[in-house]
């Protein structure tokens, strides 16, 4: 490595989320999802995230009804599910060494409960790696990324019931015994801490089917299941798969004070140690005592079952993931000014310019947080989603998008200041690398990729895909380990 370069063996490239792209939504044996039924009107404030995340009982009846992608742009994504080889050649092109991706679990079980996969949504998958591994690109998989089957929440408020581990579990294994000789790296849940945000997306949770006046309560019994599951089928891996690492993936929502005074120092203190707790659980293999101590303050009791305890201490995670978008600030203001990230609202930095959908915009950040992971846990760190949504233009068959170029160059040159600080980072996947339905906004227009695939938030176009500026500029980071950023 030279002084400019990034470590040898770096892993660089993007993900992508099965529910994001695939579409296919209703072939093959697929069965419906959770993001199925996440909708896009285009009355409602592209900011408004609550109006995109919270989904009542109604709607989702009201989407299974519909068995349109009219409304739904998950159900149609960017069709990777017939373009995967098109879309992984241009990874290659670009150089990729990873990719991330999930497995939609509702392709290989259709409702969840089925003892025995569906066998067409194995096969997708396997050609998948095979073109993969021809391509020399290593997978990253996810396992459960906002797709888990919809009749599991129809059925049993999803993760709020215990059996749904067992349902996990089978689903896991089957992905082991038929991906594990293709597949290293394994990461459990994505955002396993947006489920406080977003509990239905995250967990199929349904305000409806929850016990009145303890909703907080079911979400944090939920999140039990999915640290209890995580710990399971972190075990199984390691048994099944010789030499396989699993990590655990956090959304890393870093927060400053707004200003030196103590209460805004005292409410950022918490704020950043309640992000940290879904890690703490999944890397120490328990639950941090303040969490306990908030949570007893609060009434809310976690029903754990006989042996919990132990699972989660046996069977920790062998690295950090995390996403990492933007910063926000906090304050003891209720009237500070608030602006939206990633499915969140916190106080605005007047330090900081934001995106177009009011993102802050925060490469230092990013810096701080793996200084801040890397000091607290001492395992390898991998950032797995990072990047901007941009309203790109095509002119003349070209889109210019310096402004995503000059985003990835200060995030990068960031990265490399912690490296040299003495931070274990192995792995970069930008988020994502080619444009896809938006999670939050269900949008095709709040375009991320180096690639620009011609559809809009309507489904209309010729879903071609198109190089951006920012394609070959990525492609020369690449090619030289990072020393361009240099130039």
């Amino acid at each position: 490595m030279t002084k400019t370069q990034f470590p040898e063996g770096f892993l660089w490239g993007g993900a992508i989320a099965a529910n994001q792209v695939e579409g296919a939504w209703n072939i093959d044996g697929k069965g419906m999802s959770v993001a199925d039924v996440a909708s896009y009107k285009p009355h409602v404030d592209n900011k408004d995230y609550a109006a995109h995340t919270h989904i009542t009982l109604e709607k989702i009846e009201e989407a299974i009804a519909d068995q349109t992608d009219t409304w739904y742009p998950k159900r149609r994504g960017i069709d990777f599910y017939h373009h995967y080889k098109e879309d992984l050649a241009l990874f290659a092109e670009m150089g990729f060494k990873t990719l991330r991706l999930s497995i939609a679990w509702s392709r290989l079980f259709p409702t969840g409960e089925e003892l025995t996969p569906n066998e067409k949504g194995i096969a997708f998958y396997i050609e998948i790696f095979k073109e993969m591994r021809r391509l020399n690109i290593e997978p990253i998989v996810t396992l459960s990324h906002y797709e888990m089957p919809l009749s599991l929440a129809m059925n049993y408020n999803g993760w709020a019931d215990r059996r749904v581990i067992d349902d996990f579990v089978r689903f896991a294994n089957v992905c082991f015994d038929h991906f594990g000789e293709y597949v290293k790296y394994w990461l459990t849940f994505n955002e396993i801490d947006s489920i406080h945000r977003h509990p239905f997306t995250t967990a199929g949770i349904i305000d409806e089917k929850s016990p009145k006046g303890l909703e907080e309560q079911t979400v944090y019994q939920a999140l039990h299941h999915q640290f209890v599951a995580s710990a399971l089928v972190t075990r199984d891996a390691h048994l099944k798969i010789s030499g396989s690492q699993v990590g655990c993936m956090l959304t890393k929502l870093m927060t400053y004070p707004l200003t030196c005074a103590p209460i805004d120092v005292e409410l950022t203190l918490k704020k950043n140690l309640e992000n940290n707790f879904y890690a703490d659980v999944q890397v120490f293999g328990e639950y941090p005592k303040m969490i306990l101590a908030d949570l007893k303050r609060r009434n809310i009791q976690i029903e754990m079952a006989e042996g919990d305890t132990e699972v989660l201490k046996e069977h920790t995670v062998d690295f950090i993931t995390f996403s990492y978008y933007m910063s926000m600030a906090e304050s003891g203001d209720p009237n500070a000014e608030r602006t939206p990230g990633n499915t969140v609202l916190g106080v605005k930095n007047p330090y900081l310019p934001s995106t177009e959908w009011g993102w802050q915009i925060d490469p230092k950040g990013l810096k701080i947080s793996l200084i801040e992971l890397y000091d607290r846990y001492q395992l390898p760190l991998m950032i797995v989603e990072n990047g901007m949504g941009a309203m790109d233009v095509v002119e003349n068959g070209k889109i210019h998008d310096p402004y995503r170029i000059a985003y990835f160059k200060a995030h990068f040159q960031q990265m490399k200041e912690a490296i040299d600080e003495g931070v274990d980072l192995v792995g970069y996947t930008s988020w994502g690398p080619i444009d896809l339905v938006s999670a939050g906004t269900s949008q095709m227009s709040k375009r991320y990729g180096f690639i620009y695939v011609d559809a809009d938030d309507e489904g209309h176009g010729s879903y071609n895909r198109y190089k951006k500026d920012s394609f070959y500029w990525y492609q020369n980071v690449i090619n030289t380990n990072g020393a361009s950023l240099t130039e």
